[in-house]
């Protein structure tokens, strides 16, 4: 197995071993990314193409500051936005929304699996999602996600806490926890 220089030289020479090698390597993490900011596997798959495209034109420019997968990430991140921002996706929700009420005990979602807290996640309406994953997920600051979305800084911290009270809510509405809780 080559190291990750030697594979990124290669694609930069337009060599396709080398290709399918980083495709191989990051691709099936990558579509997990993909799945968070568009829950339909075929629109997902879509980004993920789009985004191994930019990858690859724009693998020249990589400078081995941080990890690959990291700078991987952050064009699949971007690509997705992209997509959604392509549909005239409206990433605020109306506020008069009936947000949810209560909360539950600290540590209830660290209880499930990570396979049931993707499932909550992709439930979330669009604008709710991105804000979350980008946060919660990705890392990103709120001033960072309102630049990256073309919304306010509060907008971003607004849309975050309805995520977070509507994934407490399906938690509770899914049963997924015990009513003893």
């Amino acid at each position: 197995m080559r190291n990750e220089k030697e594979i990124i030289e290669g694609c930069i020479n337009n060599d396709r071993p080398s290709q399918q090698e980083l495709y191989s390597r990051f691709a099936p993490l990558m579509l997990g990314v993909c799945r968070r900011y568009c829950p339909r596997l075929d629109e997902a798959e879509d980004v993920l193409q789009e985004g191994f495209v930019r990858v690859f034109y724009h693998l020249r420019g990589f400078r081995h500051q941080g990890s690959l997968e990291g700078w991987i990430r952050r064009i699949m991140v971007n690509t997705a936005l992209g997509y959604l921002r392509s549909l005239n996706i409206r990433m605020v929700v109306a506020n008069d929304q009936k947000m949810p009420e209560g909360s539950l005990e600290p540590g209830v979602i660290d209880k499930l699996s990570a396979k049931e807290v993707l499932s909550l996640i992709a439930e979330l309406p669009t604008g709710y999602r991105t804000v979350f994953n980008l946060h919660a997920i990705e890392g990103y600051n709120h001033r960072e996600i309102a630049e990256m979305l073309g919304i306010n800084e509060g907008t971003s911290r607004s849309q975050y806490l309805k995520a977070r009270l509507a994934l407490q809510e399906m938690v509770k509405s899914k049963q997924l926890i015990s009513k003893t809780w």
